[in-house]
Parts: structure tokens; C-alpha cells; sequence
């Protein structure tokens, strides 16, 4: 995955709160290893901890947020994106933004921005105080994704997959996802509590790895905003390879496989690692949102 050297990264859509301090340390879910494998289970790539009650103490933001320097010093364009692994990720966000304020404007809507914290262990939020064992999330009450880079080191050593630059971009594309159904009012589908292969819960969490193709097909065709060109000039077979390897790695199958040595898709809440390599591929191969109705 490349970007243009030449365009400009908006650094106002990434608010960087990494080395800022929660107040009270209030923060945290779950406890010990079971706590941490119930979040990854239960939340990996999904929506905020409100959704599953695991969240503890203040729900209100936290008023510790850092002037953002890192990102606003550092990355600047798309050469810096091309160096740097958070400019990178600021220049991803500002693609898939691209791409679905401009997807919305062609379908007669209105695109709402959703910027993304980049936070180090703990982070407040309105959906209630999270740690890094939640790994990516979005919150539907503030409208905010949440992330804290070093999951993607577990992302390769703890669930085995290959890592990459575009495996990142699949993870923030996907969370990006949610948000695109929440601004349609199809992410309260998910919020019926029932869980298992055929829930809404897996049909939200797997049209939002579809989302996340569609982004991935359109990318390099979607121009920015600074030069007129794509932001993204290449995406190779590699990448995607990379890409569906994150999405398998993360399915409920082989989640549970690992940590409790069985399947039991009653319990799904994501999809199985074939359903969302698919989806994923789905949306990468018809680059049209309409093909990404995982409820019919």
C-alpha cells in the first residue's frame, strides 16, 4: 500500500491522546486473563463497551486529552505516511472519510465525520472507560473510533496473523464500517442482546468487513480533497492477501478454537473466519455498498 507523497494529511481527523492520563484510573474491564479473553472474544472490532455492560466507572469522556502533537508535527503528507506507521494510520482515516463522504454525497445524504483517538492502555469515552484488551472499537455516542496502535502487534503474534500495513487499514476501515451503520441507523440491529451464527450481532459485525472492501476497491480511485488525486496509489494483490489473512484471524471459529480448544457458534458475535474473509472480499470485489446486505 502506498500513498501520494504530495498530498496533505488532514491531522484533525485523529485526536491523539497517547501518554495522556485517565483521571482516577477508572478504566478498567474485565480482570486478569479471563477478563482480557472474554473483551478480545466479545468486542474484538466491535462496538463500544456499553454494548455488553463490561464498562466501569465515569461514562462521561475523559477531559485528559493531549494537544495531539504527535500526528500534527509528524505527519503532514503523504511521504510521512509512507515512513510512519500512526501517519499511516491518519492517512487511512482521512481515505476512508474520503471515500464515504463521497459515497454519501452521490447517494443524496450526508456524511457525518467520526474521528479517530489513537490512546496508549486506557482511554475514556462516552460508551464508558476501556482499556487496550477491548482492542478497536467504535462508539456510537460519541461517534469516535478508538485505538491503541500495539494492537496490532497482537493482531500478528498472539492471532497469528501476517501483519502489514493493509491489515491495519482492514482493521480501521472496518470500524469506520460500524460507523457508516450507525449514521444509516443499521448498527441498533445488533443491540438485541442475542448472540450465535444467524444473530444480527454477526450480520452488523460481517456487513462491516463488507464496508470495508467497498472502501478498499474504491480507494484508489477516490480523490483527495489536497491535489485532486487518490490519496492511496496502489493496492496490490499482496495487500489484500494481507487484508483477508486479518479478517480469518479474527473470525469467532478460530478465536474460540485457540482459547478453548472448541467451536461453539452459539456464542458467535463477529462471524466465522470464512464469513468474514468473504464479506470482506464481497464488498473488495463489487466496490458497491448495496452488495453488502448481510441481513437478506
Amino acid at each position: 500500500m502506498q500513498f501520494d507523497d504530495d498530498a496533505q494529511l488532514d491531522t484533525s481527523e485523529v485526536q491523539d491522546r497517547r501518554g495522556s492520563r485517565i483521571p482516577g484510573g477508572r478504566a478498567t474491564i474485565g480482570g486478569g486473563l479471563a477478563g482480557l479473553v472474554a473483551l478480545l472474544m466479545a468486542l474484538l472490532f466491535g462496538v463500544g463497551p456499553d454494548q455488553l455492560g463490561l464498562s466501569s466507572g465515569d461514562p462521561e469522556p475523559s477531559a485528559a486529552v493531549s494537544s495531539a502533537a504527535q500526528v500534527q508535527q509528524a505527519c503532514r503528507s503523504g511521504r510521512d505516511a509512507n515512513l510512519r506507521e500512526d501517519c499511516r494510520l491518519v492517512a487511512v482515516v482521512n481515505s476512508t472519510q474520503d471515500f464515504w463522504r463521497q459515497e454519501f454525497t452521490r447517494r443524496g445524504g450526508a456524511y457525518g465525520a467520526a474521528p479517530t483517538v489513537f490512546f496508549t492502555g486506557r482511554v475514556n469515552t462516552a460508551c464508558g472507560p476501556a482499556t487496550a484488551a477491548v482492542g478497536p472499537f467504535y462508539c456510537p455516542v460519541d461517534r469516535k473510533v478508538y485505538l491503541d496502535l500495539s494492537f496490532f502487534e497482537q493482531l500478528r503474534t498472539q492471532f497469528g496473523a501476517t501483519g502489514g500495513p493493509f491489515a491495519q487499514a482492514y482493521v480501521v476501515a472496518h470500524e469506520y464500517g460500524h460507523h457508516v451503520q450507525n449514521l444509516m441507523g443499521t448498527l441498533q440491529r445488533a443491540q438485541d442482546g442475542r448472540q450465535g451464527a444467524d444473530s444480527n450481532a454477526v450480520r452488523v459485525e460481517l456487513q462491516a468487513d463488507c464496508y470495508a472492501g467497498v472502501w478498499a476497491h474504491n480507494a484508489t480511485r477516490t480523490p483527495d480533497e489536497s491535489t485532486g488525486r487518490p490519496l492511496i496509489t496502489s493496492l496490490t494483490d499482496e495487500d489484500i492477501r494481507d487484508g483477508l489473512d486479518a479478517a480469518a484471524a479474527v473470525g469467532d471459529d478460530r478465536i474460540q478454537e485457540k482459547v478453548q480448544g472448541r467451536v461453539t457458534p452459539e456464542s458467535w458475535t463477529h462471524g466465522s473466519a470464512e464469513q468474514r474473509q468473504q464479506w470482506f472480499y464481497q464488498g473488495y470485489r463489487t466496490g458497491d455498498m448495496a452488495r453488502c446486505d448481510t441481513f437478506r
